[in-house]
C-alpha cells in the first residue's frame, strides 16, 4: 500500500516549504532550533523530521537531531534539479500539486482541477514564483535547442507564450545576429523585458503582453512554441497554430518544441499527461496527433527531430 500513501509525500512538502534542508546544510541540526529558525512548532516539527528520518529522507543521529541524505540534498535550494521550488506549497508548485486533490471531479467530468480547488485557472493565478518555475524547467532543454535548428538563417522569431525569456534569451546569446519579440501574459512579459536587459540583449529582444489567441507580431522568420500546445484542449492548442500560421505568412515557419508521447519512458509520459489534464485540461500528444492539429491550423510538417536529453523532446518544424 505505500504507493497509496499521501502521508510522506505532503511531509516531504511541508519540509521543502520550511527550508529544513538548506538549514540542515547550514549546519542547523537540534529539532529546536531548526523550528525556532523555520518558524515552525518544535514539537510538530520534530515528529514530522523523525516521521521523514525512518523513511530514509533525513537521518536522526541523535535523538532530536537530524542530518541529510541523498534524498534531502534534493531538497536544497541550490540544487539544480530545483525540486525544493516544485515542492514549496508557498509557491506556484505547491498550488499545482494541491489541484490533485480534486482529481474525482476531474476523472468524473473531463474538466480541469485547478479551478474546482483554487476558484481561477491556473493562468489567471500565476505570479513570479510560476514564472520563475518554468524558467527552471526550461533551462534543461535550453543548451540542446539552440543548436537544435538551423537558427544562423532565421534572423527573428517571436517566442509564443515565452514566459520569462530564457528560451529566447539562450537563443539570442548564442546567435548574435537573431531577433526576437516574446509575446505573453503581462507579468511574464515584464519579467522577460528585465531578464533581456539583464543579459544585455534589450536591443535585439523585446517583450511584449498579449495574448497568443489573438493576432500575434506579423512576418518574423519564426515563430516559436517551447511546452505551449500541451498545456491546452485540442481546439483550443489548434487555435494558437492557426494564429502562429497566419502570422508566419508563407515564408516563415512554425516551431513547436514538446515532449511527444512516443512510447518511449511511458511512466514519465502518463505521469505528465495526467498532471497537464488536472491542471490545464491539457494532454501530451503523438507526433501524428501534433500533425493533425497542425494540418487543421493550416500548417504541414516540414521536419522533426529529438533533442539529447533525459526525457524525449521533440522539435517540430511546421509551415504553410
Amino acid at each position: 500500500m505505500d504507493q497509496s500513501d499521501l502521508v510522506t509525500p505532503w511531509a516531504i512538502r511541508v519540509a521543502a516549504t520550511l527550508r529544513i534542508a538548506d538549514l540542515i546544510a547550514d549546519g542547523v541540526d537540534d529539532a529546536h532550533e531548526l523550528a525556532r529558525k523555520a518558524g515552525a512548532n518544535a514539537d510538530a516539527l520534530h515528529r514530522l523530521l523523525r516521521y521523514l528520518a525512518c523513511r530514509g529522507v533525513f537521518t536522526e543521529t541523535v535523538p532530536g537531531r537530524f542530518g541529510l541524505t541523498d534524498s534531502a540534498r534534493l531538497l536544497c535550494s541550490d540544487h539544480p534539479l530545483a525540486m525544493r521550488d516544485w515542492f514549496d506549497l508557498d509557491g506556484a508548485g505547491g498550488r499545482m500539486d494541491r489541484a490533485f486533490g480534486a482529481l474525482l471531479e476531474v476523472v468524473r467530468t473531463g474538466e480541469p482541477g485547478y479551478p474546482v480547488v483554487h476558484g481561477r485557472s491556473l493562468w489567471d493565478d500565476t505570479d513570479a514564483s510560476y514564472n520563475e518555475l518554468m524558467s527552471k524547467h526550461t533551462r534543461f532543454t535550453v543548451p540542446t535547442l539552440t543548436d537544435a535548428y538551423a537558427w544562423d538563417r532565421v534572423r527573428s522569431v517571436v517566442d509564443v507564450g515565452g514566459g520569462s525569456g530564457a528560451v529566447l534569451s539562450a537563443l539570442a546569446s548564442a546567435h548574435p545576429r537573431l531577433t526576437g519579440t516574446l509575446v505573453d501574459l503581462p507579468d511574464a512579459a515584464e519579467a522577460a523585458a528585465r531578464a533581456f536587459e539583464r543579459a544585455g540583449l534589450g536591443e535585439r529582444c523585446t517583450a511584449r503582453a498579449g495574448d497568443f489567441f489573438e493576432p500575434l507580431p506579423a512576418d518574423a522568420d519564426a515563430y516559436l512554441l517551447t511546452w505551449v500546445l500541451h498545456d491546452w484542449p485540442d481546439a483550443d492548442a489548434a487555435r494558437i497554430l492557426r494564429r502562429c500560421a497566419e502570422a508566419a505568412g508563407p515564408h516563415g515557419r512554425v516551431l513547436v518544441v514538446e515532449n511527444l508521447d512516443s512510447g518511449v519512458r511511458p511512466e514519465i509520459t502518463t505521469a505528465m499527461d495526467l498532471r497537464l489534464l488536472v491542471l490545464f485540461g491539457g494532454r501530451e500528444r503523438t507526433s501524428e496527433q501534433l500533425d493533425e492539429l497542425a494540418s487543421a491550423a493550416g500548417l504541414r510538417r516540414l521536419s522533426a527531430r529529438t533533442l539529447p536529453g533525459p526525457t524525449p523532446v521533440s522539435l517540430m518544424e511546421y509551415a504553410r
